[in-house]
């Protein structure tokens, strides 16, 4: 029996064991579920991108040093790719729809996802360096933005990961 406390028991009742549907059901509702959060994610790199691809039309891109174009190329390039990876899972649905393969389809869908949100936060991180360069052109940028990826990696992954270790109970299987 696991030491770690399990919150799914009501009053005097027996350890309760997950939700009681079928595999197709439990792909379905893993699939909204990944849709729905795909959409937060989907909305926040898409205006990001967005932006990003009309500064190289303002008068002082071309004032911007070698250094600061590059780190805008790789802004870009990092906000594309994270665009693909969290399309990717739509696309995914689309092709393979009406073949049976739903479970297949989550499990490849979060990985996408999955790498969708690193990509993202690597765009964040570039986008934040380079922008933040350009405004204070001052030394304690890399301090702020390592200060910034810290707290983003705690919230995207550190809480969810020590959530996941504390409340989960061994015995029961993952949903």
């Amino acid at each position: 029996m696991s030491s770690r406390p399990n919150h799914d028991r009501a009053a005097g009742d027996s350890l309760v064991q997950g939700r009681r549907e079928t595999p197709e059901e439990r792909a379905d509702r893993r699939w909204s579920e990944l849709m729905q959060e795909i959409r937060v994610a989907q909305t926040g790199v898409q205006i990001l991108f967005g932006f990003l691809l009309t500064v190289v039309f303002a008068p002082r891109f071309t004032e911007l040093s070698d250094t600061n174009r590059t780190l805008y190329v790789v802004t870009v390039s990092l906000a594309a790719a994270a665009t693909g990876a969290l399309i990717g899972p739509v696309s995914f649905h689309r092709i393979v729809a009406g073949r049976r393969l739903k479970p297949e389809t989550v499990v490849w869908a979060s990985r996408l996802t999955f790498v969708g949100l690193v990509l993202l936060l690597a765009t964040l991180t570039s986008a934040l360096l380079l922008v933040l360069r350009v405004a204070t052109d001052d030394t304690f940028v890399p301090w702020l933005v390592t200060g910034l990826v810290a707290w983003y990696l705690i919230c995207w992954y550190v809480l969810p990961l020590w959530v996941r270790y504390r409340y989960t109970d061994l015995r029961e299987p993952e949903s």
